[in-house]
């Protein structure tokens, strides 16, 4: 399993794939200031960058876990990326992808 691989899970959701931030990558990181992820739409492609975050230990670029179209992205990340915070199971999302 790549490093990348170990910061994402993954839940089938409605029909579509939800990726989302795990423990391990929230220890690595630290708290999250700032996300940069696809819009609705965007292709996205198995080990290719996707997401850029700005957090307390690190600036870092990830890998997408699968391939497929962004069909939706958090709401909250809109306005606040502080749910990329929590380390509650399916709060920290990113996107959902088809």
């Amino acid at each position: 399993m790549s490093e990348d691989a170990a910061y994402f899970w993954t839940k089938d959701t409605d029909g579509h794939t939800r990726i989302g931030l795990t423990k391990a990558a929230h220890e690595a990181l630290g708290e999250v200031k700032y996300a940069e992820l696809p819009a609705i739409g965007d292709k996205v492609s198995q080990k290719m960058a996707f997401l850029s975050i700005e957090a307390t230990k690190a600036v870092s670029e990830f890998n997408c876990p699968i391939s497929g179209t962004v069909v939706a992205v958090n709401p909250a990340l809109k306005t606040d990326f502080s749910v990329l915070n929590s380390v509650v199971d399916g709060e920290a999302w990113l996107i959902d992808v088809d």
